[in-house]
């Protein structure tokens, strides 16, 4: 943050302008700062200093997160507990919205032990103060609106949310993870990071970076290097080889016989979703297909109409393409390669599904660019199998 002008100008003016510069930067700094958390003193200027000021007065924290927590949403939560509890002494309440159905995920739940409060049983008390993690108001992946503010948000998503009465918020849009900046709160308040907390933070960064190229940093890369060290090797290979019930296949065999290709893009709609997140899992594999750099799943469950989206390019901004297809009638969000959606299906009947299925496509065609492109099925193209 110093200016350094060699040879510009005489060393007395650098040195001046390199004060001027130091205290300007600071004074904003100190502003945000002190806008940012009220009960912060001047001593504390770490990051995870500021959170934790936010939240001292509290008497219970209690975690939220998206619809249908993911393994980064879930280590993120829990690592900000231990935190809390650590160097707060406050308890703290994990909650979790929607089910988690993915095996892995479950797994994860299931194998560490992870004790989420389902938020329609959640009544919030006087002394709680509400963290949202891996997610941020306003986006419309929650229902939170009826339990009142939100004081803190850790997310790493670049997302329309509404921060303007949140008291502290970090996001970090330039990290692959919300566990990668968890653990960076965990490092600076040095604490012990025992081996089910480093497990729930390794694999939580792995699924956000498991896509092709990887959407990662040296920040990401140094915090999985750390965890490896840490993390129960057995519970994570448990993890990673979760056994599926039979409804995945049957998904995944929808999803196939139903998949066109248009250019580049693979897109496939299924008629009946089991859980939400298989979705993500169909997209999963399509995007592995060597002629794809897209691959888009919509499929129904319940009433919602789940979007997944990857791509395997750079610079592919796939949250924004999804939000330019379905965004003014549904709400789409996620990352450069990496996009999730929704739309609330009003009817369900046969002709209803069909236009909808009808507009959707032609949404999703034309946001990706391939209005022109002829339509090849999936599964009978000429291409598939080439060497």
């Amino acid at each position: 943050y110093v200016v350094n002008l060699p040879g510009l100008f005489p060393t007395w003016i650098t040195i001046g302008l390199q004060g001027l510069v130091v205290r300007l930067f600071m004074a904003r700094w100190s502003a945000d700062l002190a806008e940012a958390t009220p009960t912060h003193t001047n001593q504390r200027h770490r990051r995870s200093d500021r959170f934790l000021a936010s939240l001292q007065r509290a008497e219970r924290v209690v975690f939220v997160s998206h619809v249908q927590p993911d393994p980064d949403s879930l280590g993120s939560m829990l690592g900000l507990a231990q935190l809390i509890q650590e160097r707060l002494n406050i308890p703290t309440l994990l909650t979790q919205e929607g089910g988690i159905f993915r095996a892995e995920n479950r797994a994860l739940v299931d194998l560490l032990h992870l004790d989420l409060l389902p938020l329609e049983k959640y009544t919030r008390l006087s002394g709680d103060a509400v963290v949202m993690v891996d997610s941020q108001p306003g986006t419309g992946r929650h229902n939170l609106a009826k339990f009142g503010p939100v004081t803190a948000v850790i997310d790493h998503h670049v997302t329309p949310g509404d921060l303007n009465q949140v008291i502290y918020y970090d996001i970090r849009p330039d990290l692959g993870a919300t566990c990668t900046l968890v653990l960076k709160y965990l490092s600076e308040q040095r604490l012990t990071i025992p081996d089910k907390l480093a497990t729930a933070l390794l694999y939580g960064i792995e699924t956000e970076l498991s896509g092709f190229p990887r959407e990662a940093t040296p920040a990401d890369d140094d915090a999985i290097s750390l965890l490896m060290q840490l993390a129960d090797k057995d519970l994570l290979a448990q993890i990673r080889h979760a056994r599926l019930p039979k409804s995945h296949f049957d998904v995944l065999s929808q999803a196939l016989s139903q998949a066109t290709v248009h250019d580049k893009l693979v897109l496939t709609w299924v008629d009946s979703l089991a859980q939400p997140e298989q979705a993500a899992e169909v997209v999963d594999l399509l995007i592995r297909f060597e002629q794809a750099d897209w691959a888009i799943c919509a499929g129904v469950h319940g009433k919602k109409l789940i979007f997944s989206v990857r791509a395997a390019r750079s610079n592919a901004r796939a949250g924004e393409l999804l939000h330019v297809a379905i965004g003014d009638i549904g709400n789409a969000g996620g990352h450069e390669r990496r996009a999730g959606g929704c739309i609330t299906i009003t009817d369900s009947s046969p002709s209803a599904l069909a236009k909808l299925r009808s507009e959707v496509t032609r949404r999703l065609i034309v946001a990706y660019g391939a209005a022109a492109c002829p339509t090849v099925p999936f599964v009978q193209s000429p291409s598939l199998g080439r060497e």
